[in-house]
């Protein structure tokens, strides 16, 4: 499961000790509540399912993926079910073959979600092996469903603008930059992902994104 409520403070009270923008963006937007999603085939796949859809759009495609495969949750079911049913109930070509894909890896044990690599690199590159996994997908799992404390995912857009502002550069840093900012912050980058969302939240809900 994800980081606690518990986890999230204790890390964010070190980065704060860490870096002052931290300590003031903590002070004015408070702690963030916990991110957390069920470890396993069926939240990945519902990755899968919701990539460039809105959620209610995902969870009707789920429903007619669930119907005729006779159970989404079994990746046996997934894997016997043809690209033209799934391409029917609603996923695209290349949607259809990542839920394969993903459902062989896991029938077949090259994919075993129970005991993925414990070193982040490895975990992530184990997820990435799957078609329809990228980078972003295997390092918000890791962080949501496992609650591994130290993924920084530095690639998402929202991560790169929210540290810009709350560290107060003049613009937006790059992937690379946003990765070099944060070392200092090893081993509670997690938590700075899951602020940096929470901060980027809270500047919305006050007019200030």
């Amino acid at each position: 499961m994800g980081l606690s409520a518990e986890q999230l403070k204790g890390s964010l009270d070190a980065l704060a000790g860490i870096e002052p923008a931290i300590a003031a963006a903590l002070e004015s937007c408070g702690y963030p509540e916990p991110r957390i999603s069920n470890p396993g085939y069926v939240t990945l796949l519902r990755a899968i399912v919701g990539q460039q859809v809105s959620i209610k759009a995902a969870a009707a495609i789920w429903d007619r993926v669930d119907a005729v495969t006779g159970g989404a949750h079994d990746p046996v079911k997934v894997a016997a079910a043809s690209l033209e049913d799934l391409r029917g109930a609603g996923l695209s070509w290349s949607k259809a073959a990542y839920a394969h894909s993903l459902a062989e890896e896991v029938t077949t044990g090259r994919l075993n979600l129970e005991a993925l690599p414990a070193d982040d690199e490895e975990a992530i590159a184990a997820l990435t092996h799957v078609k329809g996994i990228g980078r972003w997908s295997a390092e918000v799992y890791l962080l949501f469903a496992e609650g591994r404390p130290d993924i920084w995912p530095a690639g998402d857009l929202a991560v790169q603008i929210e540290t810009g502002r709350i560290l107060g550069l003049d613009s937006k840093p790059t992937e690379k930059q946003t990765r070099a900012v944060a070392e200092p912050w090893r081993p509670h980058r997690g938590a700075a992902a899951i602020f940096a969302w929470h901060h980027r939240r809270q500047s919305n809900i006050l007019g200030k994104g």
